[in-house]
């Protein structure tokens, strides 16, 4: 074979799959709806966030149940055994 034909081959092949790539993400996109939102409706979506996070919110009603399940969290994230992670407190960021 000609190398020259081995080398447009790989080229033509190279940018068609690109090409593919692209079009299929373009479809996605329209598929999931974000091609189609506009800017407007994400920034009126972001003011009743804003809105609820400057309400004052309540105590956690159960204090204790939550610490089990940060203890869990942790330490399967470690890999160490409950029993040695004591959490000494709880702050809200």
């Amino acid at each position: 074979m000609n190398p020259g034909f081995v080398v447009l081959m790989g080229l033509s092949i190279v940018f068609i799959g690109l090409i593919c790539i692209i079009v299929v993400c373009k479809l996605m996109s329209l598929a999931v709806g974000i091609g189609g939102k506009s800017s407007d409706s994400s920034e009126k979506a972001a003011a009743p966030v804003q809105q609820q996070a400057s309400q004052p919110t309540a105590a956690i009603p159960s204090r204790p149940e939550l610490a089990a399940a940060m203890a869990a969290a942790i330490s399967e994230y470690s890999g160490k055994d409950i029993s040695g992670i004591r959490i000494l407190s709880i702050k809200k960021l």
